[in-house]
């Protein structure tokens, strides 16, 4: 039996002018990754909440924290919304901030990606820059508009890996062309996380989670893309899925022999 992987997802309303409505979205591309690339089984919630956390993660092998259109709200890092045209989930936040932190305390799993890395910066007492592209100094990290998807999360630009990191030995090089599609990125790294990459202008793009008790990494990129053509992205979600089949061996191997009764 394959593990399973909690894919966390957004909430948007949906619709054509005033006429709106709730709606739960995962895009198709972190679906198949895990699918393809982790060898795991896809699940998501689309009721979860905070409250139900602990009881959730008890049935899963490991949570992927997908990118999103949406920002991180700035209040989670003391900050005020600075472009309010800019779409938001505060109910995306409600869960997976203190789902990273109950995933780092029952040692489940964990990969973030691009939103997801941001995510566990945040809950982990960091902050954001609401928008690199506008601080003196950093690139445009945002992706062209108006081409294909193709060309969106084609190669963007170069990072530098650090020596005798996983990332390291994941891409087998100190360097490597990732895509590059956000707006948001780390200002205050926090103070669990330990940096494994950085782009040209020495924004963090990769992260492990100090002391963790199991796989717990976030990239800045999107390596769900089309990751069984790009060897570096393989490497990553075949590691996550390796370690999600170490939680199912020892959560399968607790259901089968339960510790006995206490009197």
């Amino acid at each position: 039996m394959q593990p399973w992987v909690w894919v966390t997802h957004d909430h948007r309303q949906l619709g054509e002018g005033d006429v709106k409505s709730p709606f739960t979205v995962l895009g198709d591309k972190y679906a198949l990754a895990v699918k393809q690339g982790a060898h795991a089984e896809p699940l998501t919630f689309p009721t979860a909440h905070a409250a139900q956390i602990p009881q959730l993660l008890a049935a899963v092998d490991g949570v992927l924290l997908t990118g999103s259109p949406s920002n991180l709200h700035p209040s989670h890092f003391d900050q005020e919304v600075l472009r309010p045209e800019l779409p938001l989930d505060p109910q995306r936040d409600a869960l997976t901030l203190p789902l990273i932190r109950a995933c780092l305390a029952h040692g489940i799993p964990l990969l973030g990606i691009c939103r997801g890395f941001q995510e566990i910066n945040v809950a982990l007492g960091g902050s954001l820059h609401q928008q690199v592209q506008e601080v003196p100094g950093m690139m445009d990290h945002r992706e062209p508009r108006g081409v294909p998807f193709a060309d969106q999360y084609a190669p963007s630009h170069p990072i530098r890996i650090l020596p005798h990191t996983p990332l390291a030995r994941w891409a087998g090089a100190e360097t490597a062309m990732v895509n590059s599609l956000h707006g948001q990125g780390i200002d205050r790294l926090a103070d669990g996380l330990e940096p494994m990459a950085y782009a040209p202008d020495g924004l963090v793009e990769a992260v492990q989670i100090r002391h963790a008790k199991a796989y717990a990494f976030a990239v800045q990129w999107h390596p769900e893309w089309r990751c069984q053509e790009h060897p570096l992205y393989q490497q990553i979600f075949q590691s996550f899925g390796d370690a999600c089949r170490s939680r199912q061996a020892q959560r399968l191997g607790l259901a089968q022999h339960p510790a006995p009764a206490t009197v």
